[in-house]
């Protein structure tokens, strides 16, 4: 039996959400109306996990997150709108360490739920089983990150622009996929990239579309090079972090003038967008493999697994993310039972590893 807080200042939201718990089995819950009770209740029903909202009336979701991680860590599932506020709010809460995120239901909510339900469903439940690793850790990066001073953003100077090039002068690239606990997992690799990083990165993280926008500004205010969200074809060139746009796919074409990634469509083909698998498939179908990178990190499911597989047979280097960091060693962890990964390194040793390697090239 899982012991489920559900935090929202809406009746009928908890009420909404209750019912897909109870229907589902397995779940006893409870229930606060805003952070105050949350607190309240932290130590009161001792959850395995919480669903907690963002906006609410006398503490947010924010400020109840950061006391939850400091007074009792538990695995914490943000329920936030798709609006830039929301997404803002959600990319802090990741930081302050939510396992994960799950679009609000909006317009009829009593009608939109059906939607949400697998998603939050599967969410919840990889929580449950991931809590206590993963909150013992997140304490640790709490205390950390108040024992230290902010940096500062990197002043380092932007690569010149782009300029038209042949296919062949594209020196390599880096391609790097992650779900559950990946916007963290990201911000610890790539601001460790150099400003002269002589290879571009593709980034897939599992995410909805009104997130990743967020996400590339957040990264591009962090990284010497430059981050950008892919909303049309557009040139691949060397000191640029490319993500996909959520909800859809980003894959790799050939132009006259060059390589492109393209916003694409999501197919149902692929269960996860943006698909780590599809893009890894377009770029093995247009680059030279031995001039590619994959990274796998942390994520449920098993996206990228069986592609970047298939780049280490083509001659390619692979990248798993190891078990004692991930949030969830699902992907990386398919990768590795696959026999596709050449290396198998913590979170704060890829981006060294991945100069190196590119570096050597």
């Amino acid at each position: 039996m899982i012991k489920l807080l559900i935090v929202d200042d809406s009746a009928l939201m908890r009420r909404v959400l209750g019912d897909v718990f109870r229907q589902e089995g397995g779940f006893e819950v409870a229930f606060a109306r805003d952070g105050v009770e949350a607190l309240e209740l932290l130590h009161a029903f001792r959850p395995d996990v919480i669903t907690l909202d963002v906006q609410m009336p006398r503490m947010d979701g924010l400020a109840c997150l950061d006391r939850i991680m400091i007074e009792r860590p538990c695995p914490v599932v943000m329920v936030s709108s798709l609006t830039a506020e929301g997404a803002e709010a959600t990319l802090e809460a990741l930081e302050l360490g939510a396992f994960d995120v799950v679009p609000k239901p909006d317009g009829a909510i009593s009608l939109t739920i059906d939607e949400v339900a697998p998603l939050l469903l599967e969410k919840v439940r990889a929580a449950a089983v991931s809590g206590v690793r993963r909150s013992h850790r997140l304490a640790e990066r709490l205390r950390a990150r108040r024992a230290t001073t902010p940096s500062a953003p990197s002043t380092a100077p932007r690569p010149a622009p782009w300029q038209p090039a042949s296919a062949g002068q594209l020196p390599g690239v880096v391609i790097i996929g992650t779900s559950t606990g990946g916007p963290p997992a990201l911000e610890t690799v790539l601001t460790e990239l150099p400003a002269n990083f002589p290879w571009p990165v593709l980034v897939a993280q599992h995410m909805p579309a009104a997130f990743t926008a967020s996400l590339a500004s957040r990264l591009n205010g962090l990284c010497a090079l430059h981050v950008m969200e892919v909303v049309r074809p557009t040139p691949i060139a060397a000191g640029v972090i490319y993500i996909a746009r959520g909800d859809a796919d980003m894959t790799v074409s050939l132009r006259a003038a060059g390589p492109v990634v393209l916003p694409t469509p999501a197919n149902a083909e692929y269960r996860w967008h943006p698909s780590v698998d599809r893009l890894m498939a377009s770029a093995l179908a247009h680059l030279a493999p031995e001039r590619m990178i994959g990274v796998l990190m942390t994520g449920m499911g098993h996206d990228g697994a069986a592609t970047m597989a298939a780049l280490r047979t083509a001659g390619g280097r692979t990248i798993a993310e190891s078990a004692d960091t991930a949030v969830i060693w699902g992907m990386p962890g398919e990768l590795v039972r696959a026999g596709g990964a050449d290396l198998i390194l913590p979170l704060e040793a890829i981006a060294t590893r991945l100069i190196q390697l590119v570096t050597a090239a």
